[in-house]
């Protein structure tokens, strides 16, 4: 996973749902042209549960946003009971009209009861099995509704594989959730196989939805692909001790975000689209982008903390140079150009047209795309970061440092605000204060490479060298290559 994956991940990661980010309801698609429209759901507040459940909430809000930058149409809703679960799943029904994609999300506590499924409702009164059906929510009649109105796609996520307190009242119960019959047209998901549970963990997000936003960002991939994706991931992060279910009775293609794009027309074709009449763009040194210069590293005053004094820069390689589109990423940026044509405050499309330049290492681009993003939703947390990053990684260091700082006044455990900010102090050589960002972002997310590897470099130039090599060796144990990545941004 590189860093920019990494980055990129609240839209794109590199695209910050870029798999369930883009602009896809823009693009026609191989299977579901019609309207998209998706009803998420995080239970958590159980009053037979010894405390309130931590991810699903976070769980289901964060996906929410990730799938309306794809173009749903998106309910979030929190804390139901049955008769909320209810109505929210008669809305979701009516809504869905032929041809359309729908696509529901559950995170809670579920039961298999007579080989279903059941979502539990936070007001459910479970003493036996048969009062399972009576209080809960089958899965598999979401799936018959969203079949009967006619949805050609039909996409199921459920985070419910968990040990509850309903389950050990019944002398015989089975755990986890049982196999889902899928009607054509239909890929569901769940957190783990079928009759086992999951743990939660303390990150962010449960290590079943962390690994899906990764995936969901990642440009190019089929639905099926960025579920195996997932599985994979998860099975690999928990040792095989939590494996994801997957089925699948698609018949064609569906792509959260840009599908892949195999014609290759010209460079030439891209054109970037002029602001409109009464903007400037934030940062003159970027409205050339056809000439693509690596900079030199600006002379940068280091401010001074409180109670230390200036301290001396490390030292710094060359950044790696940009290289050419390929013509998958060519026909992505075409079609951004397309709708910023239509649309020249599309902030989305700037944002997103950003992404494919700035994986590609065409920094002063992607500069110039995340400032009018800026520009048009100042206060887009992702977007910051990521212009925070970019500047950052071609030496802008202050004018990083304000981003990252607003970023994470609007979201103050912004895991990636937190590593693009802990990379700043590291170049700045402000290594006690990179080593805090550091440990901020790795209590969230324990398996941060650039976090484990940048926390390494800053505690071996801050005289840690034992502690900096262990964090070093755990960086690469979960990204081989993140030193070479670090020198490409000039960190060696």
């Amino acid at each position: 996973m590189s860093i920019w994956r990494q980055h990129l991940r609240f839209f794109g990661v590199a695209l910050a749902l870029a798999g369930l980010v883009a602009v896809a309801p823009r693009d026609a698609v191989a299977a579901g042209t019609g309207a998209r429209l998706a009803l998420v759901i995080g239970n958590a507040n159980y009053p037979d549960a010894e405390a309130p459940l931590r991810h699903p909430v976070a769980d289901a809000r964060t996906l929410a946003d990730e799938l309306r930058r794809s173009g749903f149409e998106v309910d979030v809703l929190e804390n139901l009971s049955k008769q909320g679960m209810q109505t929210a799943i008669d809305a979701f029904k009516a809504k869905i009209t032929p041809h359309s994609s729908a696509l529901f999300f559950f995170s809670g506590f579920g039961i298999q009861a007579n080989r279903q499924s059941y979502m539990i409702p936070v007001n459910a009164q479970i003493w036996t099995e048969a009062e399972v059906k009576r209080d809960g929510i089958s899965i598999e009649s979401v799936l018959s509704d969203m079949n009967e109105r006619g949805a050609s796609v039909k996409i199921v996520i459920i985070d419910a594989s968990r040990r509850n307190p309903f389950e050990r009242r019944f002398r015989r119960v089975s755990t986890g959730l049982a196999s889902p019959n899928a009607p054509q047209g239909t890929l569901v998901m769940y957190a783990a196989e079928p009759g086992k549970v999951a743990n939660d963990g303390d990150q962010e997000h449960t290590l079943f939805v962390g690994e899906l936003l990764k995936e969901i960002r990642s440009p190019g991939l089929t639905a099926e692909e960025i579920f195996k994706n997932t599985r994979v991931g998860v099975s690999h992060a928990s040792n095989d001790e939590q494996v994801p279910m997957v089925v699948s009775s698609l018949t064609d293609d569906f792509y959260f975000g840009r599908p892949k794009d195999t014609t290759s027309d010209r460079p030439s074709d891209t054109v970037t689209p002029k602001p409109p009449d009464n903007t400037v763009t934030s940062n003159p040194s970027t409205s050339n982008p056809s000439s693509i210069i690596t900079p030199k590293p600006p002379n940068v005053v280091t401010p001074k903390p409180p109670d230390a004094v200036t301290p001396k820069p490390p030292d710094t390689g060359p950044i790696k140079p940009p290289h050419r589109l390929s013509a998958e990423d060519e026909a992505a940026v075409r079609k951004y150009n397309d709708t910023l044509r239509t649309n020249p405050n599309d902030a989305d499309a700037y944002y997103r047209r950003g992404q494919v330049y700035a994986s590609n290492g065409q920094f002063n681009e992607a500069l110039s795309d995340f400032d009018q993003a800026l520009r048009i939703e100042p206060n887009d947390p992702e977007a910051l970061n990521n212009r925070c990053w970019t500047r950052a990684v071609i030496g802008d260091l202050q004018a990083a440092l304000s981003d990252c700082d607003k970023a994470l006044s609007l979201r103050p455990t912004f895991v990636d605000a937190l590593d693009s900010r802990g990379f700043i102090y590291l170049k700045l050589g402000l290594l006690s204060r990179a080593i805090v960002d550091y440990d901020a972002a790795i209590k969230k997310d324990p398996k941060k490479a650039s976090s484990l590897f940048g926390r390494g470099k800053a505690k071996i130039r801050n005289g840690d060298t034992a502690g900096g090599n262990a964090d070093l060796k755990a960086a690469k144990s979960v990204q081989p290559d993140i030193a070479s990545e670090f020198e490409d941004y000039g960190v060696r």
